[in-house]
C-alpha cells in the first residue's frame, strides 16, 4: 500500500473524478477525507464504500470557494483524522457560455471555486505540511488549461491559472519537502462536461483529436497518476503538469 498512514483530503470527491481518486487512495492505505460542496449524503456514501472494502474514510462538507470554509475544513479534517499529508484540489465547476453571455457572476463562480479555492486550500494545509517536513499538493486541472475551447473563457482561464499556480508554489515550497504538481484530465466523461458532450459532432471530433482513439476516458483512468503524485515515487517531481488525455494535447 503506497499511501499507508497518510491523510488525504480530496475536495469535490462525492462524485466523478474526485470519488474515483478517493476510492483508489483508500485502496492504497490512505485515510481519506471525502468532501462534498453541499450534499454530505453523497460524500458519506463514497466514504462508506471505501470503509466497506477495508479502507478508512470520513465525510465532510465545505464550500471551498470561500476562504473561511477552506480553513474550517482543514481544521476539521486535522481534528478528526490528523494533519493533512495529501491535498487534491479537485472541486470545480464548468459553465459553457459565449463571451457575450458571460456575466460577472458566471466568471466569479468559476474563478472562485476552481482557482481561488485551490490556492486557499493549499494555504490552509501548508503550515501542517511544513511542520512535518513533507506534503503533496495536487491540482486537478484540464486540457482546457493548456488549450482553448470555445464558449469557455472563464473555465480555461481558471484551469490555466491552476497550472501556473503550481509552478509558483513549487518554487516557494519545494525547500520544505512539499511537492506541488497538477494532473490534467483529457476527455473524461463526467456530468460537468455534459454540455459539451451533448453537442452534435463532439464525440467524433474528440476521438479524431485523440491519438489513442479511446473516445471518452473514464475517471478511473486518472487514478494511477493521482497515486503517483501522492506517493514517495514523485518526491523529485516539482511544478509539473501531467496530462492524462490519450495524447490530445500533442496536437
Amino acid at each position: 500500500m503506497r499511501l499507508k498512514g497518510k491523510v488525504a483530503l480530496i475536495t469535490g470527491s462525492s462524485r466523478g473524478i474526485g470519488a474515483s481518486i478517493a476510492q483508489r487512495y483508500g485502496e492504497e492505505g490512505a485515510d481519506v477525507a471525502v468532501v462534498a460542496h453541499t450534499n454530505l449524503d453523497k460524500a458519506q456514501a463514497v466514504a462508506e464504500e471505501i470503509n466497506a472494502v477495508g479502507g478508512k474514510a470520513q465525510a465532510f462538507q465545505a464550500d471551498v470557494a470561500k476562504v473561511s470554509e477552506c480553513e474550517r475544513l482543514v481544521g476539521e479534517v486535522a481534528a478528526a483524522m490528523g494533519p493533512v499529508d495529501i491535498l487534491v484540489n479537485n472541486a470545480g465547476i464548468f459553465t459553457a457560455v459565449a463571451i457575450e453571455d458571460t456575466t460577472e457572476e458566471i466568471w466569479d463562480t468559476q474563478i472562485d471555486l476552481n482557482l481561488k479555492g485551490s490556492f486557499f486550500m493549499a494555504k490552509a494545509v501548508v503550515p501542517g505540511m511544513k511542520a512535518k517536513g513533507r506534503g503533496k499538493i495536487i491540482n486537478i486541472t484540464s486540457i482546457a488549461g493548456v488549450g482553448g475551447f470555445p464558449n469557455s473563457g472563464a473555465y480555461c482561464s481558471s484551469k490555466g491559472g491552476q497550472i501556473n499556480m503550481v509552478k509558483a508554489l513549487c518554487l516557494e515550497l519545494a525547500e520544505f519537502g512539499i511537492n506541488v504538481n497538477s494532473l490534467a484530465p483529457g476527455n473524461i466523461e463526467t456530468d460537468m462536461n455534459a454540455p459539451y458532450r451533448a453537442e452534435a459532432g463532439y464525440d467524433a471530433r474528440q476521438k479524431s483529436l485523440t491519438p489513442a482513439r479511446v473516445g471518452h476516458l473514464n475517471p478511473n483512468d486518472l487514478t494511477g497518476a493521482a497515486v503517483f503524485f501522492a506517493s514517495s515515487d514523485s518526491d523529485l517531481v516539482h511544478g509539473a503538469n501531467l496530462l492524462v488525455d490519450g495524447g490530445w494535447a500533442a496536437w
